[in-house]
């Protein structure tokens, strides 16, 4: 989640793989065209990865880069990717005569159920998703409250914050509970304290194969390069781009977190907040609203849940499984 909006684009730009001279001087300009049921025989991983090798190569650049307010840095990290989508063509060609499907969980283990009905339909195109940053990627709360509690001794859980307002849960004014947030950016609790929600990294690496995945955040501006940084680390090469709300900061200008993804051209936002939700819903943009083992009450909202465009999700398995059935779908001979 995190606080909303002045979209800063602070492009983040994925890792991609390499190709040679020869195949750079004759890129293949060509829709993919991948048989969904075949794609998936060898079970989700390869199967991502064997989609990823057939999407468009126009954009195939020779460096890896990172682009941060329209300055491209190159990153130190190679993509792992080729060495996949190899994988994926040796299985592709060992199993293409068995059509059935497997959807993946969160730690990369194929999961048995009922086929999604791909037989007939070919991938043409990618999803673009955002992707909000505090309680969806990184435990930023949990982080927050182990300092307020050194901080001010004032002892509170997850459970606690039945709206994502910290003045109301605080018992404070606006304008401090601003403060208190910005002192937390401060310290080691915010630097080195927030962890990866479970499931996210091993699904984001799938979803990257059939995704275009951007991070469209309410963070502020004051903590862009950190923010930059944690997710670098966390999540190397699968972000095209990272965007900045700049919502409630101390200075600066904010806006609409559907404005940031109407900027991207996002027909998926992943958010834990029902304000962003409703707020994209609205504005006719695909919502899985994030609650993560049923643990944040302020998601809780029925009169949000119950928007047509609004689908509750618990984990980045239910996540992974919900962005694969719309791509599918997206994808269907009409």
């Amino acid at each position: 989640m995190a606080l909303n909006a002045n979209v800063l684009c602070n492009g983040f730009y994925g890792f991609r793989h390499f190709i040679s001279e020869a195949n750079q001087r004759n890129r293949l300009h060509k829709k993919p065209c991948v048989d969904m049921a075949t794609a998936f025989r060898a079970g989700s991983k390869a199967a991502f990865a064997m989609i990823l090798t057939c999407c468009r190569l126009d954009n195939i650049v020779d460096d890896v880069g990172r682009k941060v307010d329209d300055e491209v840095g190159k990153a130190n990290t190679m993509s792992p990717l080729p060495k996949l989508a190899r994988e994926s063509h040796d299985n592709f060609l060992r199993d293409r005569e068995d059509a059935s499907l497997k959807l993946v969980n969160g730690h990369g283990a194929s999961r048995h159920g009922s086929p999604l009905d791909v037989s007939d339909h070919l991938l043409t195109e990618k999803l673009v998703v955002a992707v909000d940053v505090d309680e969806v990627l990184g435990s930023f709360l949990t982080a927050m409250n182990k300092f307020i509690a050194h901080r001010y001794f004032l002892n509170h859980s997850l459970a606690d914050y039945y709206v994502y307002d910290f003045s109301k849960i605080w018992n404070c004014s606006q304008a401090e509970a601003d403060i208190r947030v910005h002192e937390f950016f401060e310290t080691s609790y915010f630097k080195m304290g927030i962890h990866p929600i479970p499931g996210a990294q091993h699904s984001l690496q799938s979803l990257s194969s059939f995704c275009n995945l951007y991070v469209a955040t309410s963070r502020q501006n004051a903590i862009k390069d950190h923010t930059l940084e944690w997710i670098e680390k966390h999540y190397p090469g699968l972000f095209q781009e990272v965007h900045f709300g700049n919502y409630f900061a101390l200075d600066g200008q904010s806006k609409p977190k559907s404005e940031i993804c109407r900027s991207l051209g996002a027909q998926v936002l992943i958010d834990d907040n029902p304000q962003y939700a409703l707020e994209c819903a609205e504005a006719g943009i695909e919502v899985l609203l994030f609650d993560y083992d049923y643990s944040y009450p302020w998601c809780k909202a029925v009169s949000v849940a119950s928007h047509p465009l609004v689908t509750k999700v618990h984990n980045w398995q239910e996540v992974e499984q919900h962005l694969l059935s719309w791509t599918i779908d997206k994808n269907k001979d009409p």
